[in-house]
């Protein structure tokens, strides 16, 4: 049970991808760059290899 997630990525296109989760809203945007991508999920049971392979990490 994932209640919060929210990170900056890098895009394969080389711009940086900015979201938000919580359960029933997503918000997923373009946004400036940063010098690393950052990650942060909060819920319950995470499966962190899933969210590792989903991330490539």
């Amino acid at each position: 049970m994932i209640l919060r997630a929210k990170g900056i990525v890098a895009g394969e296109d080389g711009n940086w991808i900015h979201f938000d989760y919580v359960p029933g809203e997503a918000d997923v945007r373009n946004g400036g760059a940063d010098v690393t991508g950052k990650l942060c999920v909060i819920g319950s049971k995470v499966d962190k290899d899933a969210v590792k392979a989903l991330f490539g990490l």
